[in-house]
């Protein structure tokens, strides 16, 4: 059974190692190719986009696809709105493996926003030194604010974009532990922490860091992301698919 999977998530690529070995389905994990070097994937791996829904309802047909699978980022919104239109025009069964969103625990302080412009104008006019947990794409928001020194840290730097003035770029891929999160935050004087709600334990360290050094945190809301049937880990998307596989087969 053909199945695509809609990755760029720790979920897809735990998804990829469960699928990897399975001879019920032939899977394909495909990236968006946001970054120059993607980490190494258990699956065979397509990078870049399909061009919009008909692309999309082109590639599900084109490869026979039976089943998709979306695991894309929380705030990958145009794109699982894609995979819901494709996948309902192609009639091919999708599921959504949805990370639950972080929760507001005892000792954080949070300013929740609904998105990367409210974030910036949220900071203030006063200089303060930010931490951009946001990824490289939206970091020219905050040139409209330059009186901030940004610390931002990236897979791959940005090119070519207006980026803030006083802006300082970590290259680095997570996951990262507290400590080393406590030490970032500690070492860079950081007064803020600008972050989508991402949710998941990857990138969650940097939150507890913030909460026990007393830094608050800028929490941008996630945006509306629609949805097939909703799995939250790797292990009910592979029963989904199960469940699929056995429906075709009547039995």
């Amino acid at each position: 059974m053909r199945v695509l999977i809609l990755g760029g998530t720790t979920e897809a690529s735990a998804l990829a190692r469960r699928l990897a070995d399975d001879t019920h389905f032939e899977a394909t994990l495909s990236l968006a190719g946001r970054t120059a070097q993607p980490a190494p994937q258990a699956l065979p791996t397509r990078i870049g986009g399909f061009g919009g829904i008909d692309g999309l309802v082109r590639h599900l047909r084109d490869e026979k696809i039976v089943a998709v699978i979306d695991a894309t980022h929380p705030y990958a919104d145009q794109m699982s709105a894609h995979a819901v239109a494709a996948c309902g025009q192609a009639a091919v069964p999708l599921a959504s493996l949805v990370r639950a969103p972080w929760t507001r625990q005892a000792g954080d302080e949070w300013i929740e926003v609904v998105d990367t412009q409210a974030a910036a104008n949220a900071i203030g006019r006063n200089p303060r030194r930010v931490f951009l947990a946001i990824g490289r794409q939206e970091l020219p928001v905050f040139a409209d604010a330059p009186q901030h020194h940004y610390l931002a840290r990236v897979i791959d730097a940005p090119a070519g974009d207006a980026l803030p003035p006083n802006l300082t770029l970590v290259e680095a891929r997570g996951p990262f532990d507290l400590a080393a999160e406590t030490a970032l935050l500690r070492d860079r004087r950081i007064e803020l922490v600008v972050s989508k709600n991402a949710g998941g334990d990857a990138t969650y360290a940097k939150i507890e860091a913030a909460r026990a050094l007393g830094v608050r945190v800028i929490m941008i809301a996630r945006p509306h992301k629609p949805a097939g049937y909703v799995t939250a880990t790797p292990e009910d998307a592979v029963a989904w698919l199960d469940h699929v596989r056995r429906s075709l087969r009547g039995v």
